[in-house]
């Protein structure tokens, strides 16, 4: 499911937090954070980044399934 009713929180993912080097996050309330929640988070969809696709596993495939 790509949107959740509940989404955990985190700072990398909060209105008041900007994404640093690593997993260190500036917080405006709380200064330098990694990897820590507080009570004034407030979810920013914009800052949530998707995972990316898994590749296709063309192993299961013969050469034979390619051709017209």
């Amino acid at each position: 499911m790509l949107f959740k009713k509940k989404i955990a929180r985190s700072c990398a993912y909060c209105l008041y937090g900007t994404k640093l080097e690593g997993q260190q996050t500036l917080c405006a309330k709380k200064g330098v954070v990694t990897r820590e929640k507080c009570r004034k988070f407030r979810y920013d969809p914009t800052k949530r980044v998707p995972l990316k696709p898994k590749a296709p596993d063309f192993e299961q495939y013969q050469q034979s399934d390619f051709v017209l």
